[in-house]
């Protein structure tokens, strides 16, 4: 009989078990992700002023991280990345979704700084880093991906946009940068979006910069 009542018991210890190994891991989750957050947070905060360089303003880096979280986007592209400010605010945003994202950046020089950045930041782990012609890995690349923000050679949007449109799923979005300036190719660029019939596209104006945002339906 009491051999029985322990083999009875060994399922329910054994829940018991299970769960509370599974709260400890969801604990140790949320405390990693909060020292991450404040990590970057603080990173974020001393180097406000400082990025030159191509980089996106503070307001646009927000945007991009909140269309992120609040749409669950887990497969990111960057064409562009400069010395890595909108890749740090990318990457924090999947460090919350489980995503990933592949950012490409022709200059060697403005690519080592941004991974200095990142790794700074505590979010390498999130980024791959493509050094090279976008006009090229860009075709090359197999995709699929939920969000794709574009910051490189204005008068090559166009063709950017066209090259991922295959790859890009639905619901996703396409984000293009700078769009509120008088910039070559930026015209054209909107003239083109806004005929797709695939997709509704607004324009962020959170900074002077502008971000375009595109969603393919």
């Amino acid at each position: 009989m009491k051999a029985l009542v322990k083999l009875k018991l060994k399922p329910v210890l054994l829940c018991i078990l299970f769960s509370g190994l599974a709260a400890g891991s969801i604990a140790q989750d949320m405390n990693d992700q909060s020292e991450l957050d404040k990590r970057v947070q603080k990173f974020l905060e001393e180097h406000r002023q400082e990025w030159n360089d191509l980089n996106v303003p503070f307001e646009d880096g927000q945007v991009l991280y909140d269309l992120i979280v609040d749409n669950n986007y887990q497969s990111a592209l960057e064409i562009g990345t400069s010395t890595g400010h909108s890749t740090i605010w990318i990457a924090w945003a999947l460090s919350k979704t489980g995503g990933k994202l592949i950012t490409i950046e022709i200059d060697k020089e403005r690519q080592k700084q941004a991974i200095e950045n990142l790794e700074a930041a505590g979010l390498s782990d999130f980024v791959d880093f493509r050094l090279g012609n976008a006009h090229q890995l860009v075709k090359e690349l197999e995709g699929p991906f939920d969000f794709v923000f574009s910051d490189a050679d204005k008068d090559w949007y166009v063709q950017y946009f066209k090259d991922i449109d295959p790859k890009l799923e639905e619901g996703g979005r396409f984000t293009a940068h700078n769009v509120l300036q008088n910039m070559n190719g930026i015209q054209e660029y909107m003239d083109f979006v806004k005929k797709q019939q695939g997709y509704e596209t607004i324009v962020d104006k959170s900074s002077s910069s502008g971000i375009a945002i595109s969603l393919k339906k």
